[in-house]
């Protein structure tokens, strides 16, 4: 009988994390059987999966509310499957809601865990360190300050380098005239980034406040904005937004974006992380539900939201590298203001892109994968 591993990557960017380390995993242990939540990165890989990251795309108190019965069907079969299946270990992306309930009943039947992207419990629900500390056999975390906060609350966590800079490691880009030559776009013309986020419900909120700001920019210089879609939402979805064909949109990879783009729109999320990676001038934006809102603001501790930030200027302090508008200053008029300082000075988009450079500089340059797959090895 193969040995199993069960996985579980309820979003997006832990289906994109988790699917490289199990790929170099079963490049040593091709015998090994993979089962549980992912998406179409960890899919192309032969896993069997239970059900799809896109089903798991649920955010906010509110949404998880209207989803409590398929959350529960969801979290039954899992138990069920792992019951069946009696894998020899667990590795969890990310993805708290669900992954540490399933560490408590993983632990209670002696499968070990290991969490790979730590939760944020720095930022908010602190509480949950007692139950990673009881339920977690091995803690993988990206950010070298989550060691130190960890190590505080008696648990010993190993720094494993950010998948992000693994991935640009990789990444080949073309050159900016062979894309602005690809995309028929004039040499002259000014650039803005717009990345709206990858569900659908944040979309829906912050996109339309970015495409007004997109217009208004319009209007004083010639634009053309570098629009990355989420790959795994249908294109339908955004043909909402088909009010603002005036505007100059090429549809491009993320890290085009980023790459080419002289300011970034970006929602609040890992796409400020990569952004700081690219030293990209950029302003972020959040806005969801009053509800969802009026929720996390009195969960969240932190003086500042945004990665970039965070990484930039460290976990606790009030400065900012980078402007944040909130909800109610999440508004297309407030976000062309910001635009305008960035692009009208470029002292300012200089020192920010100097300062998000010399904090990515300060990140271990280490490839995760490798690491992640050396562990869950060492359980199986």
């Amino acid at each position: 009988m193969p040995k199993k591993l069960f996985v579980l990557a309820g979003e997006v960017s832990g289906d994109m994390h988790a699917a490289r380390a199990i790929a170099e995993l079963l490049k040593a242990r091709p015998d090994i059987k993979v089962f549980g939540i992912g998406g179409q990165h960890i899919r192309k890989l032969g896993v069997e999966l239970l059900f799809d990251t896109a089903q798991m795309s649920i955010m906010g108190m509110v949404d998880v509310v209207k989803h409590a019965g398929f959350l529960r069907r969801v979290f039954r079969e899992l138990k069920n499957a792992v019951r069946r299946e009696k894998p020899y270990a667990a590795l969890l992306v990310d993805y708290p809601g669900m992954n540490l309930l399933m560490a408590r009943f993983l632990h209670q039947l002696g499968i070990p865990v290991i969490y790979y992207i730590s939760p944020q419990v720095w930022a908010w629900k602190e509480g949950r360190v007692k139950s990673m500390k009881r339920d977690v056999d091995r803690l993988l975390v990206i950010f070298d300050f989550e060691v130190e906060f960890f190590s505080r609350h008696g648990i010993c966590a190993e720094f494993v380098g950010h998948p992000v800079l693994e991935e640009l490691a990789e990444l080949e880009l073309p050159s900016r005239e062979h894309f602005q030559k690809q995309h028929s776009i004039a040499p002259e013309t000014r650039l803005v980034g717009l990345l709206p986020g990858s569900r659908k419900q944040e979309i829906t909120y912050i996109l339309p406040e970015m495409l007004k700001a997109a217009r208004q920019l319009n209007g004083d210089y010639p634009v053309t904005f570098l629009f990355g879609r989420a790959p795994h939402l249908e294109k339908e979805f955004y043909s909402a937004f088909s009010e603002y064909s005036d505007l100059s949109i090429v549809e491009c990879s993320a890290y085009e974006v980023m790459q080419f783009s002289e300011l970034l729109l970006v929602t609040s999320g890992t796409a400020t992380f990569e952004s700081l990676c690219f030293g990209s001038p950029m302003v972020v934006v959040y806005k969801t539900g009053q509800i969802n809102y009026q929720i996390g603001r009195k969960l969240v501790k932190l003086k500042n939201i945004a990665l970039a930030n965070i990484v930039a200027k460290g976990l606790w302090s009030s400065e900012r590298a980078v402007p944040e508008l909130l909800q109610h200053e999440a508004n297309g008029e407030e976000i062309y203001r910001q635009a305008r300082v960035i692009l009208d000075d470029p002292a300012v988009a200089s020192a920010m892109r100097t300062e998000l450079l010399a904090a990515r500089a300060k990140l271990a340059e280490v490839a995760p994968s490798p690491r992640v797959a050396a562990v869950l090895q060492e359980y199986l």
